[in-house]
């Protein structure tokens, strides 16, 4: 079943140390530019290969924005329709360059219900080559009863 058609978990479903299933993106320069230009972000490290080099950077690479769009695209990939991102803190690391593979792994650090609303903790960890490229926080309400 596609993501898109899973149902959100319930509140009730989700325990302390659930992992979330690894998400494993492949790293293109065209990931990078677009994401880029999407967020209106025209630093050249990001678009021109010659430049990032000038920089000190072997190669273009990926903008902070694109990286708080990913984490926050896996958490829902996960939560899907019903659950809402309450909050992200994301925390950089490693570059991510062309050619690389980030693997985007999650556990759920605390659950608590909170108005009739069930709320939910992932620590998120996102990994490349050279290590980490992301440690993020994220807090998501799901849908609690029923």
């Amino acid at each position: 079943m596609s993501t898109a058609a899973r149902p959100s978990p319930r509140f009730e479903e989700v325990h302390l140390g659930d992992t979330l299933p690894e998400l494993a993106m492949e790293i293109t320069p065209t990931l990078i530019v677009s994401a880029a230009l999407a967020s209106r972000d025209f630093q050249d490290v990001h678009h021109d290969a010659t430049l990032a080099r000038q920089h000190g950077m072997p190669d273009i690479f990926m903008n902070i924005l694109a990286t708080n769009g990913f984490v926050g695209r896996f958490i829902t990939d996960w939560a899907g329709p019903e659950a809402q991102i309450r909050k992200i803190s994301v925390r950089l690391g490693a570059p991510n360059f062309p050619g690389d593979t980030m693997r985007m792994t999650g556990t759920v650090t605390a659950t608590e219900l909170q108005g009739g609303e069930g709320v939910i903790d992932v620590d998120v960890r996102g990994r490349n080559r050279l290590g980490d490229h992301v440690v993020a926080s994220v807090s998501v309400s799901l849908p609690a009863g029923g």
